[in-house]
């Protein structure tokens, strides 16, 4: 029989759909990857190319040259220039679509991935993450800054060379609000943090745990909503990733690769999405609010259910998808 799992932190009901009988294998990817060179001419982010980008923002660089560049994204999906400006006339409500679109070039290398990357690019990777995150807040217009990466076509990404992306934008989305006020809520009624709370269960239950390092632990939540979802959650309790520190960088470097390398290696290197979900900085001492990343293998399709009800399905329970991604064999 499927069972119906609350999932508290989004307030969504997924149905953990048991009788479709799926098994992780199922969720292998048919298609052969072609593989790719360390180096394309034609690529915008490879070395040497840098005049098909953007000015550049900002750098990290050693004595072979640069690390990580970060650019404005040339096809923004808001305007850098104007001032914020709300409008209301009558029922039509609106904001002018100012805001800043970046992107954070990983690395020189074309053919990496985050399972694929030293942990010491991937800890240069989460200083841009997090320089660029504390800089795009000072802009007096931002209310929300958001920072993800789309791998794969499946993703919603046509670009091969690593990279994320950051965006400020002028409002606070809905989905933002509503999960900070039931965090509120949560705390209002119990004088806990709801995250860390989760954090602590999963750790005590132990089967969807995937990596437990010294600062960070990555696990499939108990109402996933979808096959392979995963979360990584910060052990010290913080209102806002602006506030990491430099050991919890090189932790999380590491506990990110190891998760994403369960993927990489489990799934065949599935397309997919992360995102950090942060509230601001000025929101690092809050009580009830603990940033987190999300992370989506695009795997299956979202059907007409779920985009008609709301909730989720996922054919796969999520002990399951755990026990498949701690079992996978990672080459040194």
């Amino acid at each position: 029989m499927p069972e119906l799992r609350l999932n508290l932190i989004t307030r969504e009901w997924v149905i953990i759909a048991r009788e479709k009988g799926k098994m992780p294998e199922d969720f292998i990817g048919a298609r052969e990857r072609k593989r790719l060179p360390e180096f394309i001419e034609t690529c915008p982010f490879c070395p040497g190319n840098e005049a098909k980008t953007p000015y550049e923002q900002y750098r990290i660089s050693d004595e072979k040259g640069w690390k990580i560049r970060v650019v404005p994204n040339k096809f923004a999906v808001l305007s850098k220039e104007g001032e914020r400006q709300r409008i209301n006339i009558g029922l039509k409500k609106s904001v002018n679509g100012v805001g800043l679109h970046e992107i954070i070039i990983e690395s020189p290398v074309h053919n990496l991935t985050t399972a694929t990357m030293p942990v010491e690019q991937l800890k240069e990777v989460i200083q841009a993450y997090k320089d660029r995150f504390i800089e795009i807040y000072n802009d007096s217009r931002i209310e929300h800054v958001i920072i993800f990466k789309n791998s794969g076509t499946a993703s919603g990404t046509t670009i091969e060379h690593p990279h994320s992306q950051i965006v400020g934008i002028p409002v606070t989305p809905l989905q933002i609000r509503g999960r900070i006020e039931n965090s509120m809520r949560y705390f209002d009624d119990t004088g806990e943090c709801l995250l860390c709370n989760t954090l602590n269960d999963e750790i005590n239950d132990g089967s969807r745990i995937l990596c437990n390092t010294d600062h960070f632990v990555s696990f499939v939540p108990y109402a996933a909503l979808s096959a392979f979802h995963i979360w990584i959650f910060p052990k010290r309790h913080s209102g806002s990733f602006s506030d990491i520190k430099p050991d919890e960088m090189w932790d999380l470097s590491i506990n990110l690769k190891k998760t994403m390398s369960m993927l990489y290696y489990g799934l065949e290197h599935p397309d997919f999405n992360y995102v950090i979900r942060s509230g601001k900085p000025s929101n690092s001492s809050s009580e009830f609010i603990h940033w987190y990343i999300s992370i989506v293998p695009r795997v299956a399709m979202a059907s007409g259910f779920e985009l008609g009800s709301g909730m989720y399905i996922n054919p796969l329970m999520p002990e399951m998808s755990a026990e498949f991604l701690r079992s996978v064999k990672i080459p040194s």
